[in-house]
């Protein structure tokens, strides 16, 4: 919740823009039928929207647009942070339902990083704290999804980086355990950390966040083995974790298709 209310006029302001880019090229008219706001105020609203270089008026058709200053307002603004914003709400509702903590992590060249964690809402956690952990794609869970995952041309690349990687997870993993890490986890659905690893007491299982063939980001829970040791009790993590990345595929698909956006790699 706010701390403070809301200044209209930026509400206002905010939503006109959108409005004016969702329509292409408007009128006063249209805008006051579409909004509701009074004209007068449309009208200071455009001439400051004007003034700060996000829209024209085109005398031409006597209408208004936008202008490419809107592009300032994405800049930075790639797929992953809109990856970790459609997944934040999802992930603190998994972990509010099973009480073990999530993770979200996006590529960072021959490993995976943690972009949000849901560690402080999880009365169980194995970890204080993992936000910003490089995760190798050789050993780690949510590292291994995405090499599972990812298409064939971006694995022969990244794979590159992995057998060129300092980190034994990376380097050490060969090309038949490889393959059967692959067709292991296309079976399943999901990845598990290489038990062989540290910390051996806890287990990470994970899956991809995919748009059509493109895995944009990974999503795990992390458990102590001792008390998830049962079929039964790794059901109780797997199905709602596939649920939830289903749940958060779904509104990347809407976003990508409404707002146009081209998911890019973060540099």
């Amino acid at each position: 919740m706010p701390s403070f209310t809301p200044v209209q006029s930026v509400v206002k302001a905010l939503d006109l823009l959108a409005e004016i880019n969702r329509s292409g090229l408007a009128t006063v008219g249209d805008l006051h039928r579409r909004t509701g706001l009074p004209k007068p105020t449309i009208v200071r609203l455009l001439e400051t929207l004007i003034a700060t270089g996000y829209v024209m008026r085109d005398s031409r058709v006597r209408g208004y647009q936008v202008t490419s200053g809107v592009n300032r307002l994405s800049a930075g603004f790639h797929g992953a942070p809109m990856v970790i914003e459609a997944a934040r709400p999802w992930a603190t509702a998994l972990t509010r339902q099973i009480k073990w903590p999530c993770a979200v992590c996006v590529l960072d060249y021959d490993a995976v990083i943690v972009r949000f964690s849901t560690i402080p809402d999880s009365p169980i956690s194995p970890f204080h704290a993992t936000l910003g952990h490089r995760l190798s794609l050789g050993g780690r869970a949510l590292g291994r999804a995405y090499l599972a995952f990812c298409p064939e041309e971006e694995r022969t690349i990244v794979r590159s980086a992995m057998l060129a990687s300092p980190d034994p997870e990376n380097s050490g993993l060969g090309d038949e355990e490889l393959e059967r890490l692959i067709a292991q986890a296309r079976w399943r659905g999901y990845t598990e950390r290489d038990p062989a690893v540290e910390p051996r007491t806890s287990a990470t299982i994970a899956v991809p966040i995919m748009l059509g063939e493109r895995v944009l980001a990974t999503f795990g829970v992390t458990f102590f083995r001792s008390v998830v040791a049962t079929p039964d009790d790794r059901a109780r993590i797997i199905h709602p974790l596939k649920k939830a990345a289903a749940s958060i595929e779904t509104q990347l698909k809407a976003l990508s298709q409404s707002m146009g956006v081209a998911f890019q790699d973060e540099k």
